[in-house]
């Protein structure tokens, strides 16, 4: 519990601090009002993380675990919109092409990942696993994974690298412009 609380409270603490920068612009702040919001909301689902391995019986538990997954993928969804209104700010052209290009990118696999995770659920709740052939479903499930891990870990990465280089635009513009 402790590594995950910790994580969305830094989390919520960079954006928190982020709040002071351009006040003026109304879509940065409310893209960065949805973003806290879900930030609060993970900080506060963490516990269940624990408590759920405690007690994986507890149907409750689980049902807050499952709520702490979809609002940490909204959460990703929302930050990748907080970066791309956050790069339209900034002066750096590459910046503001590479955040529009990229958050879109972010979101659309987002998407499809939740599509996807849908579509499993589904196959799993209704038995389509008895229609098909051991060796098919066994196939299905190791591609479904794949494609799970594909769709769920390259916009957390993307959404890294972007971070990384919004701050390194940054870092340039305020130590380069003393110089």
């Amino acid at each position: 519990m402790v590594p995950a609380f910790l994580g969305n409270g830094l989390l919520l603490l960079g954006l928190w601090r982020m709040g002071d920068f351009q006040r003026q612009e109304r879509p940065w702040r409310q893209a960065l009002d949805r973003a806290k919001l879900l930030a609060i909301v993970n900080v506060g689902l963490c516990p269940f993380l624990y408590w759920q391995n405690k007690m994986p019986a507890q149907v409750y538990f689980t049902g807050a675990v499952f709520l702490l997954v979809l609002s940490s993928l909204l959460f990703l969804f929302n930050l990748n919109v907080v970066l791309k209104q956050l790069g339209a700010m900034l002066p750096d052209e590459t910046l503001r092409h590479e955040t529009r290009e990229f958050t879109l990118f972010n979101r659309w696999l987002l998407v499809l990942w939740l599509v996807f995770m849908t579509v499993s659920v589904m196959a799993v709740h209704f038995g389509w696993q008895e229609r098909v052939s051991q060796n098919t479903w066994l196939w299905a499930e190791r591609g479904g994974v794949a494609l799970l891990l594909f769709f769920g870990l390259t916009p957390l990465a993307v959404t890294m690298a972007l971070i990384w280089k919004t701050k390194e635009v940054i870092f340039d513009g305020v130590f380069d412009a003393r110089q």
